[in-house]
């Protein structure tokens, strides 16, 4: 058993560290405007700063090209990594599924009654692959992304990219905003082999189709997410994922 599947849910959601500072609109005063809009909206005044959320979803997953419905509960500690654990059923079976990396050592697998192996795959790639769920996944944690250590551009007047380094892996988030500050599309390249191949840098994303809010924070709760997102491939060959978030608590 490596170090990261000794971890439990539970004892990573208590390992994360509980900050002392709080979301001051004030202080983003020199982010680009969209940047500033998408954070006060995101995160209520004197809320304090998160750094880590417990979510409980449920949703369609499409497993051997097919859709099958889920129940999954997650927990992503920004500074050590995230577990999404999941049941689904195949031909009234139940399937159990997770994808983890914590401190550096990712996996996925999938199993039959939670003994026999559907799907199960680690080492660097994988590992590198779930680093890029985590850090698209920050949508859902926004208080991680109003520290110094983004850098936000406007790309234009709906459109702004935030460039940051999780888990020692580089990302360019680019974030669709309306005019209240909602997001309503998410895209970046995320390490991946979606056609079975050589890994590689691939277009991934999501389309947001409703938000809510949890304990101050606004974050999406209806989403599309897969490969290809913004292109044709999407609908057709991409999207794998269609979650809802029945309930995110933040610490």
């Amino acid at each position: 058993m490596n170090k990261s599947q000794a971890i439990s849910l539970d004892a990573l959601w208590k390992s994360a560290v509980i900050t002392d500072k709080f979301f001051d609109p004030s202080s983003n005063i020199g982010l680009p405007p969209l940047a500033q809009r998408y954070l006060v909206h995101a995160i209520t005044a004197g809320k304090r700063l998160a750094s880590s959320v417990r979510l409980a979803m449920h949703g369609e997953i499409k497993l051997q090209q097919k859709w099958y419905p889920f129940k999954a509960e997650e927990v992503i500690c920004w500074q050590r990594g995230m577990i999404w654990r999941a049941t689904t059923w195949m031909n009234g079976l139940p399937i159990w599924g997770a994808d983890w990396v914590i401190d550096g050592i990712g996996e996925t697998q999938w199993k039959i009654l939670g003994l026999f192996p559907v799907v199960q795959a680690c080492g660097d790639d994988i590992t590198r692959s779930i680093v890029g769920r985590a850090q698209i996944e920050s949508i859902w944690l926004p208080s991680v992304l109003c520290t110094p250590d983004i850098a936000w551009i406007e790309l234009n007047d709906s459109q702004l990219q935030a460039t940051f380094t999780t888990l020692g892996e580089p990302a360019k988030l680019t974030l669709t905003v309306d005019d209240q500050g909602l997001l309503t599309q998410l895209n970046f390249r995320r390490w991946g082999n979606p056609d079975g191949g050589k890994f590689a840098y691939v277009d991934f994303g999501g389309i947001v189709e409703q938000s809510g809010t949890f304990d101050g924070y606004t974050i999406p709760t209806c989403l599309r997410i897969g490969w290809y997102c913004g292109s044709s491939r999407f609908a057709a060959e991409g999207e794998f994922f269609r979650c809802i978030i029945d309930q995110a608590i933040y610490h």
